[in-house]
């Protein structure tokens, strides 16, 4: 049986099912426990009605993208700024914070009074008065507008980013572009637009896309392909399209993922030539070898995704970029090291971070003990034979620097992407 209501306890109240999806998706989140994409594509929504779904999706992601920002609202009205909210009451104040300052179709009585309940509801009914009172002051206020002088320590937290990453963006891109790259961070992912939609081709964000156009543009006449890192599989697909001819090594060292892409390849009749093989791509094994073309796509950072990927500005420490870079140079040696005489190499990251990126390839290009010579090929030329060729519907200004490509959130459409090409001489 129940046990009685606690004599003058508040009697529980219904809270939305978008709002509860929300409140233990953030909660998973916030422990580690999972990514929102996923977490937003698993039983916590599958039972919401669509519109329920929609919501929760913008809350999620939404609450995740301003939480540098919520937080430092909601910590100048607590009555001790230093005080440390248990991590529930943080979550509801912040979904909360968001729908009243970001969300103009919801009801402000519906954001505090739920935000309210499930403070009462995950284990704090002692902190439901703080909430309700942080939550009305806010009813009568909004986030401050953009003052005409800001320094970057300002912007970062109006725009909800952590400074130490913005203050390496100023010096890798320039003031005027770190604040774009960070405004396109806070806006839901547009539609792809740099290629005319395809219905034979999976679908897949720009940057995705423009690496696989790319790899294959680079070696057409490619009949030995190996993608090194390819789950969850749209590069491979894409590949495959593009290069009906070629034998494709599709790898991926995590067993879950290649699951998923097996099932993804085995509904594409044009990947009926793909063989898929568990490999970490650092240590390849011998029948991997001897290949005209290599997709590189390497496990990063993915600065260049926070718009789709927020929570990462949370979970990424300037010590990260060491180990991957790491990482990335023993993947990309091992795969140089399997390629054909005259083979070429595409390798490419989602990453806005130079360690991740150009370091990586002049590194290793540099290192005596990797077999073979290489060069690094300019991009440009394959860019602009893809726009002769109707492929690319859209001219990318400055997006390669020097032999490199490089696009960034809010100067080119899409995510930030890196790649470099390579090729094998002798």
């Amino acid at each position: 049986m129940p046990k009685p209501a606690a004599k003058n306890s508040v009697p529980s109240k219904p809270v939305s099912p978008a709002r509860v999806a929300a409140f233990e998706i953030l909660t998973l989140v916030a422990a580690g426990k999972g990514n929102s994409d996923d977490l937003l594509h698993s039983a916590h929504t599958a039972k919401l009605s669509p519109e329920d779904r929609n919501l929760a999706t913008t809350l999620v992601m939404g609450t995740l993208r301003w939480q540098i920002a919520l937080d430092a609202r909601i910590q100048s009205l607590l009555q001790r700024p230093d005080q440390r909210l248990a991590e529930p009451v943080a979550i509801a104040l912040r979904l909360g914070a968001f729908q009243l300052l970001q969300l103009d179709r919801i009801p402000a009585h519906a954001a505090l009074n739920e935000s309210v309940e499930l403070t009462r509801q995950n284990g704090n009914p002692h902190a439901a008065g703080m909430v309700n009172a942080i939550l009305r002051r806010l009813t009568r206020e909004k986030f401050p507008g953009k003052p005409l002088h800001e320094s970057t320590a300002t912007f970062a937290q109006r725009l909800a980013h952590p400074l130490w990453l913005v203050e390496r963006w100023v010096k890798s891109y320039g003031r005027a572009a770190a604040i774009k790259i960070c405004e396109a961070d806070q806006a839901e992912p547009a539609a792809p637009v740099l290629f005319a939609a395809d219905p034979d081709l999976p679908h897949t964000d720009d940057g995705s896309r423009l690496v696989a156009e790319l790899a294959a543009a680079s070696a057409p006449q490619a009949t030995r392909l190996w993608d090194a890192c390819a789950a969850p599989g749209g590069k491979t697909l894409i590949l495959a399209h593009r290069l009906p001819h070629a034998e494709i090594f599709a790898t991926d060292v995590s067993p879950r993922r290649l699951t998923a892409m097996r099932t993804r390849l085995n509904q594409d009749p044009y990947a009926s030539k793909v063989r898929v093989e568990q490999a970490d791509a650092t240590e390849p094994p011998p029948s991997i070898d001897n290949f005209d073309l290599v997709l590189c796509d390497v496990p990063c950072s993915g600065t260049g995704t926070l718009a789709r990927n927020p929570e990462i500005r949370f979970r990424l420490t300037p010590a990260d970029l060491s180990r991957q870079r790491t990482r990335q140079q023993k993947i990309l040696r091992a795969a140089l090291s399997r390629l054909a005489p005259a083979g070429r190499l595409l390798y490419s990251t989602c990453s806005l971070e130079p360690e991740e990126c150009e370091q990586v390839a002049e590194e290793v290009i540099a290192i005596r003990g990797v077999q073979g010579n290489f060069r690094i090929l300019p991009l440009e030329p394959l860019l602009i034979r893809l726009q002769n060729d109707g492929l690319l519907q859209q001219v990318l200004p400055m997006a390669t620097r020097g032999s490199y490509l490089r696009t960034l959130p809010g100067t080119h459409p899409g995510d930030g992407f890196f790649a470099a090409l390579f090729e094998r001489v002798s």
